[in-house]
C-alpha cells in the first residue's frame, strides 16, 4: 500500500526585502531622470579697487636713523664729602635750577665754620690793635703787616667754611628732568668723586644723526650745508610724524674717518615733554621739491628680482604688470619716479589673486594720496 507523503512547506525566499529594494530603486531612477545636472557657478571679472594716478609735487627728503638727547645733560656731584642724610626730590620729576636735591650731614661743617669765625674775629682784633700801636710808634710796622696778612688768611678760611656748609645742600645746576639717584641716604660720598644723579634738559631737545657717503652724494660737492636743509621732521617709532619741525644747530666740519659719515644735530621744541632723551627716531631732512611724480600705497608696490612693479588696469579691463622706479617713502606711500603716467589706474587690493591678463571689475578708492600737491600745469 502506498502511503501518502507529508505536505512540504513552501520554500522561503533568501532575500525577502529584495523586491522592495528593486521597487524603490526604480522609483528613484524615474525621479532623478527628470532632474538636470547642476551647472558650475558662473565666474566673472574680479572686483578690485583702483587709484587713478595724478602727477604730484612732493618734498624731497633724506631719512636716517637718529637718537634724541638732552640739550644739556648735567652730572650732579657733591662738592664736599660726607654722609647723605636726605634725598629732597622725586626721581624722574622736573626740577628748577637751584632746587635742593640732596642733603649732606651739616654738623662737621657747622663746627668748622664756628672755628673759622672765631679765628677770623681774633685776627681782626689783633690787626686793629697792632695798627693802633704802629700809629703811636710802639711796635714796628712789620708786626702790623704780619697781623694784617694773618687776618686776611683767616677771613678767607671763614669764607671757605661758609661755602663748605652751603655746599652740604646739593642743588640742581640747571632745570630739567632728574635721573635715578645713584646714592641713597646713609651713603658716604667724596667731594666730586661720586655721581649723585643726572639732569637732562629736554626743552628744547636735541636729535643727533649722521649722513653716510650715499646720502652726501645727493648734495653739491658731496657736502651738506645749512642752506641745503629746508627743515627737519621727526618720524616717531609708531610711524607718525612729530608735530613740530626742527632746525639744524650743529654741522661737523669734518668726516668721521672710522665710519665715513658727517655728524649733524637738530633742535626741536618739546614743551609737552613728548620726546625723552635716548629715544630712537628717524630724522627726515627736507632738501627741496620734486615735480611730476606719483604717490602709490606701499601695499600696491611689489618687489621682484627685476625690480618694483605695480598692477594696473589695462585695455579691456585686464590686469597688466607695470615696472616702476621708486624713490623714498612719503607717509604710507611710495614716491614713484618713473613707469606711470597720469590717468593710469593702479590696483591697490586683491593683489594676491591677480594674474596678468585676468579680467577685473575696477572701482575707485576715493582716497587720493596725502602729503602732496598736484603738479603745476605746464605752460
Amino acid at each position: 500500500m502506498i502511503s501518502a507523503s507529508p505536505l512540504r512547506p513552501p520554500a522561503r525566499t533568501r532575500f525577502p526585502g529584495l523586491p522592495v529594494l528593486l521597487l524603490c530603486g526604480t522609483l528613484l531612477a524615474a525621479c532623478s531622470a527628470d532632474r538636470k545636472p547642476a551647472a558650475p557657478p558662473a565666474t566673472g571679472p574680479l572686483p578690485v579697487t583702483v587709484l587713478e594716478m595724478t602727477a604730484r609735487t612732493v618734498p624731497t627728503s633724506i631719512e636716517v636713523m637718529a637718537q634724541t638727547e638732552g640739550a644739556r645733560e648735567t652730572e650732579v656731584r657733591a662738592r664736599v664729602g660726607g654722609i647723605v642724610t636726605q634725598r629732597l626730590y622725586r626721581e624722574g620729576e622736573p626740577v628748577k635750577a637751584g632746587q635742593a636735591l640732596f642733603q649732606i650731614d651739616r654738623a662737621p661743617y657747622e663746627i668748622a665754620l664756628a672755628a673759622a669765625r672765631a679765628r677770623a674775629e681774633q685776627t681782626a682784633r689783633e690787626a686793629r690793635r697792632l695798627k693802633e700801636l704802629v700809629a703811636g710808634g710802639a711796635v714796628a710796622g712789620k708786626d702790623a703787616d704780619d697781623a694784617a696778612s694773618a687776618d686776611a688768611l683767616a677771613q678767607a678760611e671763614l669764607r671757605q667754611a661758609e661755602l663748605n656748609l652751603a655746599w652740604t645742600t646739593v642743588t640742581a645746576p640747571v632745570a630739567g628732568i632728574t635721573g635715578r639717584a645713584e646714592k641713597s641716604e646713609g651713603n658716604l660720598v667724596a667731594a666730586s668723586d661720586n655721581l649723585l644723579t643726572s639732569i637732562h634738559q629736554t626743552q628744547p631737545i636735541w636729535v643727533r644723526f649722521a649722513l653716510g657717503e650715499s646720502d652726501l652724494a645727493r648734495f653739491p660737492n658731496r657736502r651738506v650745508t645749512a642752506r641745503d636743509i629746508a627743515g627737519i621732521e621727526l618720524v616717531l617709532p609708531d610711524g607718525s610724524v612729530y608735530a613740530r619741525r626742527g632746525k639744524l644747530n650743529f654741522l661737523a666740519s669734518s668726516i668721521d674717518t672710522t665710519l665715513g659719515t658727517q655728524q649733524l644735530r637738530a633742535e626741536f621744541d618739546n614743551p609737552d615733554l613728548a620726546l625723552l632723551p635716548g629715544q630712537f627716531v628717524r630724522a627726515r631732512l627736507l632738501t627741496g621739491e620734486r615735480s611730476g611724480v606719483f604717490l602709490v600705497p606701499q601695499a600696491a608696490v611689489t618687489q621682484t628680482d627685476q625690480g618694483a612693479l605695480v598692477m594696473i588696469v589695462g585695455a579691456e579691463n585686464k590686469v597688466t604688470p607695470r615696472p616702476v622706479r621708486t624713490g623714498e617713502w612719503r607717509g604710507k606711500d611710495w614716491v614713484i619716479l618713473e613707469g606711470l603716467k597720469p590717468g593710469d589706474k593702479v590696483i591697490v587690493d586683491n593683489l594676491i589673486k591677480l594674474r596678468p591678463g585676468m579680467p577685473v571689475s575696477p572701482k575707485g578708492s576715493g582716497e587720493p594720496p596725502a602729503n602732496a600737491a598736484p603738479a603745476p600745469a605746464k605752460p
